[in-house]
């Protein structure tokens, strides 16, 4: 008979690494708990808990965030009150009248930048040109009343304490009893600890003290720790000594992550040229890396300047075919091109890639609809419907009221319109279209209330106030409208219409 075969257990340490290896965190670090049960200091289940918690907690911090409360209204970094139009994001390139982006056709952001197609963290915080700061604009998100405002590291705590909340015994390492020297002794264990305190802690205090000593421990030479003591002080808000910390891991090893750590710095100390200038060199010197050519396109953004954002952004399909930002912008700028058709590959090539959210079908649904394609334009928006949250319903809901006007149902417009005010209180260009509507009954003061009230809501709109300028043109409320008009044109100089009828009440003013 042959003898009954017996499996041995598999090695704790060995499954704890399997399974952090297959991206299997929580496991990983259960098995590592059973581990410093019975053997608290054992170093490599130390190392691989490490790195298991941050991987975990991990945020890509190339990418820009916003900028929380704090930082808005403490910002004591010192920039031009007037700058030059195009050299800085507080006061992005303008369009003049003929040439540049057109407002009535493209629609703007909060922060008087124009919709790319890509909803990107740290583009809607700040006010826009002439915005005044105050703790009341400082508090809003993006769209006012639909979102809180970000705090100070609000990302990184927030997913800090989430892991902990999963661990019973809470943060497995005494931060404050650490003995750095001795740590810095142990390159290996130090770069898992650091990136520990950074990503998992959201303690980048500690973090900077451990950078700090490991870099004197290796003579000033390794990149790496230079990198992050440039992210500690980057964190902490001390951008000039961020700069110095990451032109010296430059110097010692070009790498790409590098750049752009150091053109987020620049960013937020409002100096887009120096990061484009940066940029643009970094990209000879890696000529096969998407990101940098992504970031430059992602700045020109910022500055108004799509016609050379769209360039850049062919340029990272070129490199990489499977980008969704590159994708989904060149198709944002394709469809208010007025080239629909066009937009509507783009968006295909999306969902061929796997998105399929309330955007991806709400943003089918309106280039099929100008496309001329109203059966499957209508499909669209029911399967925008069926996806969509509090926090999106609204748009998918105003766009069906915009497709029910092409079609001149404006009963069913002025539904959606209502729906979408119901959705999301804040919701300005609905409460606006709502008025051209109530116009049209002849319900002057409900026109005249819904005007008003889009206006209190999105100061950066400028129909709003066009339209009450017109309304009180008409009802012979001359200075009223000359009022709205100019509120209309200083949102939006370039306005056409905003400038006849300004020209129309100044002739009045004049025989008068």
């Amino acid at each position: 008979m042959a003898a009954a075969s017996t499996v041995s257990p598999c090695d704790p340490l060995f499954l704890a690494m399997s399974r952090c290896r297959r991206r299997k965190y929580a496991a990983s670090i259960e098995s590592c708990d059973e581990i410093l049960s019975t053997n608290p200091r054992d170093q490599a289940v130390l190392f691989l808990k490490c790195r298991a918690l941050t991987a975990e907690a991990y945020i890509d911090d190339t990418e820009m965030e916003e900028e929380g409360v704090g930082e808005i209204l403490l910002d004591e970094n010192a920039t031009a009150s007037m700058p030059r139009p195009g050299t800085s994001l507080h006061r992005p390139q303008t369009s003049k009248r003929g040439a540049g982006l057109d407002q009535s056709i493209r629609p703007v952001s909060s922060s008087g930048r124009p919709l790319t197609g890509f909803a990107r963290p740290g583009t809607g915080s700040r006010p826009g040109t002439g915005g005044q700061m105050t703790v009341e604009t400082a508090f809003k998100g993006s769209r006012p009343g639909t979102s809180r405002p970000a705090t100070m590291l609000g990302r990184e705590v927030r997913l800090a304490t989430a892991s902990m909340a999963s661990d019973p015994s809470g943060s497995f390492l005494n931060i404050e009893r650490l003995n750095f020297a001795r740590i810095a002794a142990r390159p290996p264990l130090a770069m898992a600890i650091a990136e520990y305190l950074v990503y998992h802690e959201a303690n980048p205090r500690k973090a900077l003290e451990l950078g700090a000593e490991c870099t004197t421990h290796a003579e000033f030479k390794d990149w790496w720790w230079k990198l992050t003591l440039g992210k500690c002080y980057y964190k902490l808000g001390v951008f000039r000594e961020a700069e110095r910390q990451l032109k010296s891991s430059l110097a010692e090893q070009d790498m790409v992550v590098t750049h752009l750590e150091l053109c987020k710095v620049y960013l937020r100390l409002d100096q887009p040229n120096t990061a484009l200038e940066h940029l643009t060199k970094a990209s000879q010197t890696h000529p096969g890396e998407p990101r940098l050519v992504l970031s430059i396109a992602r700045i020109h953004d910022m500055l108004n300047t799509p016609e050379i954002a769209v360039t850049y952004y062919k340029r990272v399909l070129a490199l990489d075919a499977s980008n969704v930002e590159s994708v989904a912008c060149l198709a944002a700028n394709h469809f208010y091109s007025d080239q629909p058709e066009i937009s509507l590959r783009y968006y295909r090539r999306l969902l061929q890639m796997g998105v399929n959210n309330t955007e991806m079908w709400n943003n089918l649904g309106l280039c099929c609809f100008y496309s001329s394609q109203y059966d499957i334009s209508l499909s669209c928006f029911e399967r925008a419907l069926e996806l969509a949250d509090d926090g999106n319903m609204a748009d998918v809901w105003y766009n069906v009221g915009q497709v029910a006007v092409g079609i001149g149902d404006v009963s069913l417009a002025y539904q959606a319109f209502k729906i979408a005010t119901s959705v999301d209180s804040a919701h300005a260009e609905s409460f606006n279209c709502i008025g051209v509507l109530e116009l049209r009954k002849q319900n002057v003061e409900a026109a005249q209330a819904n005007f008003a009230t889009a206006q209190k809501l999105a100061p950066y709109l400028f129909e709003p106030f066009y339209n009450s300028a017109l309304l009180a043109y008409k009802m012979g409320n001359f200075q009223d409208a000359f009022l709205q008009v100019s509120s209309a044109l200083g949102v939006y100089p370039g306005h056409s219409d905003s400038l006849e009828l300004k020209r129309t009440l100044s002739n009045i003013f004049s025989v008068l």
